[in-house]
């Protein structure tokens, strides 16, 4: 099957880097969460908004990643084979998880230290020394996104093996694409697709509903939450993909999606409002119905923004692009940052406001300058975005010129 049209990929990027982006926000409300000790930090100012900003932006940022993260992995690997499409990931996926991933650790441990020489004044001398680093006690921090994702793509080449192994006569190829095509086409699509989140957010008996869906941020293997609603977001998209131009359907409900969003989102927010945010949602019951609305509301973001930018973002703009690369560099660096300011403000006169805005300053501008520096023209930018883009463009001959040279 022929990918989609190329022009309608530039939404797809700008809604990736979007995604990513919004982990700065994402992660910036954290100190002004009420409640409870909840991140390395807790300013003095706390307030609502931040958390009901916290809790939204949970449900669909990485959501929406994984789906376009599928769509983009399958045109590559169409684009590429095989071969091409293990060289490419293994550059721009696994190598950047090898190199930032302890640079970035290091850079947490260190504001952690900080932190605690200016809580305490120094260093305990009888701190308990750090835990064992195991499969399934491992620190992947944010970069954890990229490691599932290694868990993704061979699992996906396997299952494409199997499937032309298995339906030479693409019997159930054909099956799966109308399916496919049904959910990105009707109203009920998103309902269908929130289904298995639902099931798997209501059997966990100590979901932590404020949280969601867990972060697998601490283990080499991820939870069964995260492969549910992650796997089933990538595999979507990689689906959505064998169809040309099926990705444009999402355009026809944008806005009806997003008002359900809403709605959904909010009803969701209320059931957990006021509650300590690690506490446990035992009753079944509440559950059920948290889980149902949390889930319709993951899917119903996820068509709803991609529609959105598939309806007025396909156009090609030097600054939406310009971001949607930035933003792979800016996701990495991002967590240290965040950290340390949290820490440097924690204490200080000001509204929440005023401190949240100095976060997002602190670390989007120091890392966009860093991006511009040391990444877009070197050789990191080759292998974050695929290409090193020349500090100066050579300027290309007019016209003119081609025809006096006999070239034209």
């Amino acid at each position: 099957m022929n990918p989609a049209p190329t022009e309608r990929l530039h939404a797809l990027d700008a809604v990736r880097g979007f995604a990513l982006l919004l982990g700065v926000a994402f992660h910036a409300t954290m100190s002004f969460l009420p409640g409870p000790q909840a991140w390395i930090v807790m300013d003095e100012q706390r307030s609502e908004v931040m958390a009901a900003t916290f809790f939204t932006l949970h449900i669909f940022r990485m959501t929406v990643f994984f789906l376009i993260a599928g769509y983009f992995g399958r045109l590559l690997l169409e684009r590429r084979g095989v071969g091409g499409f293990i060289v490419d990931r293994a550059r721009r996926i696994a190598a950047p998880l090898a190199i930032f991933w302890p640079m970035v650790l290091m850079a947490i441990i260190a504001v952690l230290v900080w932190n605690t020489i200016e809580t305490l004044g120094g260093i305990p001398k009888n701190a308990p020394p750090p835990p064992a680093i195991t499969p399934t006690a491992f620190p992947l921090t944010h970069l954890w996104f990229l490691w599932v994702l290694l868990l993704f793509y061979p699992a996906m080449l396997v299952l494409r093996g199997l499937g032309k192994l298995l339906d030479r006569g693409g019997h159930v190829a054909r099956l799966v694409d109308g399916l496919v095509g049904f959910l990105t086409r009707s109203i009920v699509g998103p309902v269908i697709l929130a289904a298995p989140v639902s099931v798997a957010l209501w059997l966990k008996s100590d979901l932590m509903a404020w949280v969601g869906i867990p972060t697998p941020d601490q283990s080499l293997i991820p939870g069964a939450i995260a492969l549910t609603a992650y796997g089933a977001a990538f595999t979507f998209g990689w689906l959505i993909q064998r169809q040309d131009g099926q990705i444009n359907a999402f355009t026809g409900r944008w806005a009806l999606n997003l008002v359900v969003a809403v709605a959904a989102t909010t009803a969701a927010y209320l059931m957990v409002r006021g509650t300590p945010i690690f506490t446990p949602m035992a009753d079944d019951t509440q559950r059920a119905a948290f889980s149902a609305l949390y889930a319709l509301s993951i899917w119903c973001w996820t068509f709803g923004l991609i529609g959105a930018a598939l309806t007025f973002l396909s156009g090609h703009s030097p600054l939406r692009r310009y971001v949607a690369d930035a933003s792979y560099w800016v996701y990495i660096v991002h967590i240290p940052l965040v950290m340390a300011l949290h820490v440097l403000l924690r204490d200080a006169p000001m509204a929440w406001p005023v401190k949240y805005g100095l976060v997002l300053a602190g670390t989007l501008i120091p890392a966009f300058v860093t991006y511009e520096l040391l990444v877009r023209h070197t050789h990191l930018g080759w292998l974050l975005n695929g290409r090193r883009i020349p500090w100066r463009a050579k300027p290309q001959p007019s016209m003119q010129a081609l025809t006096q040279q006999g070239i034209a």
